[in-house]
């Protein structure tokens, strides 16, 4: 597992690694990170389909998005390696289980880190997704359980909610779909954009060392080895 290190520690480990790692990966490990982003962020609220879960996480990837946050009240959050085709594997996962009230406890801790809470629902009267201003601060976007969408604490402490718009008879898309829609709609209006949704070079520095340090023959060993050779 990969540890917390001070910042001279971290750069002396991710060099090290370099010397393991194809040059080739390391570059798509940098190109990669030229778009990663925390500016938004993803919540997933009860998700009990592993399936569900799984291409939430994929689409998570596939647009940049760094943090999803999980929040397990009732239901425990589970992966289908066969949906999720890896992307588990570079996406940072941040559990809230451990309280009386997860919910609440993911949502304080958000805004404390500047996020806006906007929550997804078919029924609000608020704000279609294309409209959404991405540029009113960083974004965190809450989805609900499958079935009874977001909770009423999600509904009570939500700073803003977003709807995606629809013409059919039916009143919603599966969770995974809709997360898929909203984060290529907002990824898409965020690169459009002059918001600095970028990484910074600290965050660069942990992610690609935490990404070669998965990437080689043997984490645990090489870093033991890198420890023995600089007497830490």
């Amino acid at each position: 597992m990969f540890k917390k290190m001070d910042k001279r520690k971290l750069i002396k480990f991710r060099d090290f690694l370099c010397e393991y790692v194809q040059e080739d990966r390391v570059e798509l490990f940098n190109r990669i990170l030229d778009e990663r982003t925390r500016y938004v962020t993803v919540v997933l609220e009860d998700i009990y389909q592993a399936q569900n879960a799984s291409a939430v996480i994929r689409s998570c990837d596939c647009f940049g998005i760094q943090d999803a946050h999980i929040i397990e009240n009732e239901n425990e959050y589970q992966i289908n390696p066969l949906v999720v085709h890896g992307a588990s594997n570079w996406i940072e996962f941040i559990k809230y289980n451990q309280k009386k009230n997860n919910t609440l406890d993911c949502i304080n801790k958000l805004k404390a880190q500047g996020y806006r809470i906007v929550a997804t629902s078919p029924h609000a009267n608020e704000t279609d997704l294309p409209n959404l201003d991405i540029t009113k601060g960083k974004i965190a976007l809450v989805f609900g359980s499958e079935g009874p969408g977001i909770s009423d604490i999600v509904k009570e402490n939500a700073d803003e909610f977003v709807k995606i718009p629809m013409y059919g008879f039916t009143e919603s898309f599966n969770i995974s779909v809709s997360a898929a829609i909203c984060l290529s709609s907002i990824s898409t209006e965020l690169r459009k954009s002059d918001v600095n949704y970028h990484l910074s070079q600290e965050e660069r520095d942990v992610l690609i060392t935490k990404w070669m340090r998965q990437t080689v023959l043997d984490g645990d060993k090489m870093e033991r080895e890198f420890n023995r050779r600089n007497n830490y």
